[in-house]
């Protein structure tokens, strides 16, 4: 076992909008997505008065993903 702690990536997005609110459909539709590609919820939060919610998660963290990181943006 590797003695180096776990880094993670993180993903927070928010969902709903203030006329329909969160659809289950939806949501649960979005987290499938995120499932398939490795994402963890590991956490909600509503936002008061707006009908949404934002939806964190989390997944381990690649080279890959580091390595997009230090890519300069176009």
């Amino acid at each position: 076992m590797s003695d180096e702690m776990q880094q993670w990536e993180y993903r927070v997005q928010t969902v709903g909008s203030i006329w329909t609110g969160v659809k289950a459909d939806d949501l649960q539709e979005l987290l499938n997505a995120w499932g398939v590609d490795g994402w963890e919820v590991i956490s909600t939060h509503l936002l008061e008065n707006q009908n949404k919610i934002n939806v964190i998660a989390r997944r381990p963290l690649t080279r890959e993903a580091l390595r997009r990181r230090s890519m300069p943006k176009s």
